[in-house]
């Protein structure tokens, strides 16, 4: 029996668990290894590995607390930091944090930040102080996580999409970005933009506004808003994003997104 089927199996049935204790196993050091993905790109859609994200859920039941020690400070858990992490070209600035299970290709800095079971970070990314990766979320090369920035967590259900930031992707000061939503490649969000599956993202840079939920165009330079609502004690201005223009795409990545800050008077 295959490690998917057995993985499969005991997620339906947990009576099964010991059988798929060694699968379940070599598919978490496979992904700390950046063998296999959560979630990958595959003609141009976003593909959930549904089998990895249960052998994630299922490597909590086979493994136990301990006690864990790296320099001064002690931890007590489940799942160790990650190692080796000079081998794998990471740099890691105390006290940020990879967890096991997580894989960061070489050249990603994480500043004290964390980086959580399930997550993939490609070269060139930035995780800066205090942002966290959630579970599972894919992170793609080149992005800028800025101060504070939380990125969630999607473990369950199984076949939910995980939070997706793709290459070259700016994301401002204190944003959030959570429940799957995805961030296509190129776009900036400025400082505290909140992007959820429900979210309005609304593109008023046509003649026509145009409504996004779930997920940032690519390229979209993207601010943080409220929109009115009728309830009947009163009316409420909710939380909402507005796409207010466009990187260009006539000059490199850097320039333009210097160039949008400035000429959007974006705070980052």
């Amino acid at each position: 029996m295959s490690e998917q089927l057995l993985i499969e199996t005991a997620y339906r049935d947990r009576s099964a668990l010991g059988d798929a204790r060694a699968a379940v196993l070599d598919t978490i050091g496979r992904l700390d290894a950046g063998e296999i993905r959560v979630a990958e790109k595959i003609d141009g859609a976003w593909v959930v590995n549904e089998w990895i994200k249960q052998a994630i859920l299922l490597y909590f039941g086979v493994t136990d607390m301990e006690v864990m020690q790296s320099g001064p400070l002690q931890f007590h858990d489940k799942i160790p930091p990650k190692q080796n992490l000079a081998e794998a070209g990471v740099r890691v600035v105390p006290p940020g944090a990879v967890r096991y299970g997580a894989f960061c290709e070489p050249g990603v800095i994480v500043m004290p930040g964390y980086v959580n079971i399930g997550a993939y970070v490609a070269t060139g990314t930035m995780v800066d102080t205090w942002a966290t990766v959630g579970s599972c979320a894919q992170i793609g090369s080149g992005v800028h996580l800025s101060g504070g920035v939380g990125i969630g967590g999607v473990l369950e259900p199984p076949n939910a999409r995980p939070v997706i930031v793709e290459d070259g992707a700016f994301v401002g000061s204190r944003c959030i970005v959570t429940e799957g939503a995805l961030v296509e490649e190129g776009a900036v969000l400025a400082a505290n933009v909140t992007i959820t599956a429900s979210t309005p993202i609304i593109d008023l840079t046509g003649e026509e506004r145009v409504e996004y939920r779930g997920r940032v165009p690519a390229r979209s330079v993207v601010v943080p808003g409220t929109r009115p609502r009728e309830f009947p004690g009163g009316t409420a201005h909710l939380a909402c994003a507005y796409i207010i223009g466009q990187r260009s795409a006539r000059t490199d990545d850097r320039t333009s997104l210097n160039e949008a800050l400035r000429a959007f008077e974006l705070s980052v």
